[in-house]
């Protein structure tokens, strides 16, 4: 099939579906999802396996600007009015969600995979590491689709994107942690403890790359001055690209670059600068129509019915684990009761990254035993996720009073 009629279809199913969800008081998110789904190569196979070998340009491009507005929510004088809040609810629930999945994964792992090895503590003891690992990340794309579709504001609301934002640093620490401490125990050996350091100099220079991005768009910005909204748009879909492309590149986290250019950028005026209202206005609707569509597409049936009950196990353990640590996180931070109850269930949805660390296990020989599982179970996860994830936010911002 013709690219371009495979993205038309996308497009246009993907509209009439997101629409048939508004009417129907849904977020239209779900209705792209099951748009994707229903074109899936797997599923209907309209559209053919080929075409999804071709779809990481569109979904990295729009994790680029994705990542760039969750920055942009990141204003250090919002951040003042929670202060330890933030840190204490951040910490919470990609913590506690990690070290539920690592616990429940040390208990049930032996009984319910035949992993080569995996039939004591010990053996099992990789893979529940890795596991809990992956349970760290939010994917904060849902939450904001529906945050932008019902104009959410409020103290939950920025709550959710500032917790979900930090969450790809930790869980980029927690999984090359994770990750060096696996092989230890897998190889038996401590030739791997250099790996320990590594997190902390791939964020720092994530953190670095992203700052000098930001920088750069400002500069060029002011050369233009009040440019034409259209000459403003490409000027900064160019700069995120060069920075998206620069950490992959580098190998770091391009999530994080992006994400700190738009930290930057919020945090360097008075004001909030104009591009964020230009993208919210005029490209996040179809950044959002094309990345939802798209991850419906990998949805893989087979994956869900082998993995199933790992994947089920994977999903309640970080679903209890994020709603708990975000609960005792604020209590701890003395965050406002509308913080303390409903922010957690607004950190549910998780894709994008979670998917990209699973896959980097395949590029480790030392564990290609746990790579198709990790994959497989990440893959089965965020599609769960992404389904229950839109109505779950929806849900908690209701109940907080913040949908307009």
């Amino acid at each position: 099939m013709d690219q371009l009629l495979a993205i038309s279809l996308l497009l246009g199913l993907g509209l009439l579906l997101g629409e048939i969800a508004h009417r129907f008081r849904f977020p239209r998110v779900a209705g792209y999802l099951v748009a994707g789904i229903v074109l899936s190569p797997k599923i209907s196979g309209v559209i053919p396996a080929a075409f999804l070998s071709g779809t990481n340009v569109v979904v990295n491009a729009a994790l680029a600007i994705i990542t760039f507005e969750v920055g942009g929510t990141l204003s250090f004088r919002a951040l003042k009015e929670l202060g330890k809040a933030m840190v204490f609810l951040a910490l919470g629930e990609a913590e506690i969600a990690a070290l539920a999945v690592l616990t429940g994964g040390l208990l049930v792992l032996p009984f319910l995979l035949r992993v080569p090895g995996a039939n004591s503590f010990a053996a099992a003891l990789p893979l529940a590491l890795l596991m809990g690992a992956l349970a760290t990340p939010t994917d904060p794309s849902a939450t904001l689709a529906v945050m932008h579709q019902y104009r959410a504001r409020g103290m939950v609301s920025f709550s959710i994107m500032g917790a979900a934002a930090f969450d790809d640093a930790l869980a980029i620490i927690n999984f090359s942690v994770a990750t060096a401490v696996a092989i230890i125990l897998a190889t038996r050996s401590a030739t791997s403890l250099f790996a320990f350091f590594q997190p902390f100099i791939g964020i720092l220079s994530s953190l670095a790359l992203g700052v000098g991005i930001g920088l750069i768009y400002q500069g060029v910005a002011k050369l233009l001055g009040r440019s034409e909204d259209g000459i403003q748009i490409a000027l900064i879909v160019a700069v995120l690209l060069l920075g998206f492309g620069l950490g992959t590149l580098l190998k770091l986290d391009a999530l994080l670059v992006t994400m700190t250019s738009g930290m930057t950028l919020v945090n360097a005026r008075r004001l909030r600068p104009r591009i964020f209202q230009l993208l919210e206005r005029s490209v996040e609707p179809l950044v959002f129509l094309l990345f939802f569509t798209l991850s419906g597409l990998y949805l893989d049936f087979a994956v869900l019915i082998k993995h199933f009950p790992l994947v089920l196990l994977f999903v309640a353990l970080r679903t209890g684990g994020k709603l708990s640590g975000a609960y005792l996180g604020a209590t701890l931070g003395r965050a406002p009761p509308s913080v303390r109850r409903y922010t957690g269930l607004g950190l549910i949805p998780q894709g994008g990254i979670v998917i990209g660390l699973a896959l980097s296990m395949r590029g480790i020989p030392e564990l290609a035993s746990f790579a198709d599982i990790l994959v497989n179970v990440a893959i089965g996860a965020t599609v769960i996720h992404e389904l229950v994830g839109p109505f779950v936010a929806k849900l908690a911002l209701e109940r907080a009073g913040e949908i307009q």
